[in-house]
């Protein structure tokens, strides 16, 4: 989130993967060009899959980012990293960074357990247990969400803050994925799509019971959305001829290969477990992949609770991992919007207030030519104006700071 002189611009970020130093470096490269005086930026996986052996790492980046001249101007700083990695119950690498700029005079942190919100002061990092901290919510999905994991690190982090006399909920979520294409493609919607929204129904009734009052809220991370596989894939290979290919010793489905009817039948699609290798990778970055956006459904159950601002960016995953290849997907998975920063109906109404320039909202990826790990991350930086939450707008009783 972003605060300038006419009131707070916010600038909200993510996502932060395997490669967290060198990707974090470059949000904040993108983030000075937007000068941001509230920064939000949410990260999943923090430490990679080797955790255990990298998160000694992401304490000494924190340290060195935090003292660096990039950050100087941004006097207080929350960080919030779930390293327990011992932890089956609890871990879920969820991690968020929030930075405030010294021109911003007025920032409060609601918390959860006094139920009241305390001024922001100084800079602090937690980590470990953050079960116990009281200025956050974190949760980790019930084991039964995602049977087919053994020990998934998905769940969800909540902060509450009041700035511009307007309070808001900002939601660090990671959802589950797909763990195979084959299951993905058996029917339209996919389990795994079920399996999603019912964790992210969840995450929203948590938010939005009896126990607090009541904000506008920006939720944001990867929520592993994918497009319809069924349906995709008809689409894509709407005249091809289609083979399987099955597994000689358990007589399952091993492969799908997609042939054309003519042209010497050549081969446009081979589908596995964790294979999705489709002949023209144009398709999905031909103007922004907008053509697939149709395929995009599974925010359409929430369409009453939650909205995005238009995606005018190709799918965030999966990229190669490759440094030379910062526009070219992998043929693990098909490319999706897996990545997005959605908000409630009245956080909404801030982000597109009329006396927000059109000029000063902007929703879009990082990095579009450069590899930045296999997710691209995404931002939205906005404009909060001053005063948007006094009476007739967006004031909430628990704006009152006590």
């Amino acid at each position: 989130m972003l605060v300038d002189e006419q009131g707070p611009m916010l600038c909200l970020g993510n996502k932060l993967t395997k490669c967290l130093v060198p990707t974090l470096a470059r949000h904040f490269v993108l983030f000075q060009s937007h000068k941001p005086h509230f920064l939000a930026v949410h990260c999943q996986e923090v430490g990679g899959k080797n955790y255990a052996e990298s998160m000694s790492h992401v304490d000494s980046f924190v340290k060195e980012l935090l003292s660096s001249d990039a950050m100087k101007e941004y006097s207080r700083a929350r960080i919030y990293l779930d390293e327990n990695y011992k932890s089956q119950e609890h871990f879920t690498a969820l991690g968020s960074f929030y930075f405030i700029h010294e021109s911003l005079k007025n920032i409060h942190q609601f918390d959860f357990k006094a139920k009241k919100f305390k001024k922001v002061v100084g800079k602090e990092t937690c980590s470990e247990t953050l079960e116990n901290t009281p200025t956050l919510e974190k949760e980790k999905f019930p084991q039964d969400y995602f049977p087919e994991s053994k020990w998934s690190r998905k769940g969800f982090i909540r902060t509450r803050w009041a700035l511009a006399d307007c309070a808001f909920d900002l939601v660090n979520i990671h959802l589950f994925h797909d763990a195979s294409n084959l299951v993905a493609w058996e029917k339209s919607p996919s389990v795994y799509s079920g399996t999603r929204q019912k964790a992210l129904g969840y995450v929203l009734d948590r938010i939005t019971d009896q126990r607090y009052e009541k904000v506008p809220y920006f939720v944001f991370g990867d929520f592993n959305f994918r497009l319809d596989s069924k349906q995709v894939i008809e689409s894509l290979c709407s005249t091809a001829t289609m083979q399987t290919v099955r597994a000689a010793d358990t007589n399952e489905v091993d492969k799908l290969i997609f042939r054309e009817s003519d042209n010497d039948r050549k081969v446009i699609l081979q589908l596995e477990k964790k294979l999705f290798n489709y002949v023209n990778q144009d398709v999905f970055r031909e103007n922004n992949g907008t053509s697939l956006l149709e395929f995009d459904k599974e925010l359409s159950v929430f369409k009453d609770r939650l909205h995005e601002l238009e995606i005018s960016f190709p799918p965030s995953y999966p990229y190669s991992e490759d440094s030379s290849q910062g526009k070219q997907y992998m043929n693990t998975r098909c490319p999706a919007w897996c990545d997005r920063i959605l908000m409630s109906p009245s956080a909404r109404e801030l982000v597109l207030k009329p006396e927000n320039e059109e000029r000063s909202t902007v929703y879009d990826n990082i990095g579009p030519n450069v590899c930045m790990g296999d997710h691209k991350p995404v931002f939205l930086s906005f404009r909060i104006t001053a005063g948007a939450g006094k009476p007739n707008a967006n004031k909430h009783k628990c704006c009152v700071v006590q």
